[in-house]
Parts: C-alpha cells; structure tokens; sequence
C-alpha cells in the first residue's frame, strides 16, 4: 500500500489502522484535511535508538579490518 500525503477525515476513518501500519513500517508523515484544509499532521514517535545501519552504513566498504573481530581481546590486556 502506498500512503497518499492527504487524506480526508472520512477516509481516514475508513482506512486508519491500514495507515497507521503504513507509517509504522515505513515513517513519513499524513496530513489530514477537513473540508480540503489541514487540521492534523500524523507521524510515528522517534525510534529510542538508532538501528547499526544508520549509524555504521556510511563507513561500509570503507574499513579493512586485519584481523578476526569477533575473537576476544581479553588476552591483550593486563589483569589487575
């Protein structure tokens, strides 16, 4: 389904948890009109955090790593 920008306040009743869902998965946001006037802007609450991909994505394909990232490095440090 694609979310229209507008919607009416009747096909907004008809169609809400179908565009809720819509925003949900997908973001953007829905200008509801009254008589062709808009009188509400509906959009998803931020997310808490940002997902790996938003905050690593840039550097993809732009780091060599030289050694195995997943093995531990507690042997590397000193105990105390």
């Amino acid at each position: 389904m694609t979310l229209p920008h507008t919607v009416s306040k009747g096909k907004l009743k008809e169609k809400m948890l179908e565009y809720f869902r819509e925003l949900e998965r997908n973001g953007g946001e829905l200008i509801v009109t009254d008589h062709r006037v808009p009188v509400l802007r509906i959009t998803p609450l931020k997310k808490k955090g940002k997902s790996v991909e938003e905050v690593f994505g840039h550097y993809r394909g732009k780091v060599k790593y030289f050694e195995d990232l997943t093995a531990p490095t507690y042997l590397e440090w000193e105990e105390s």
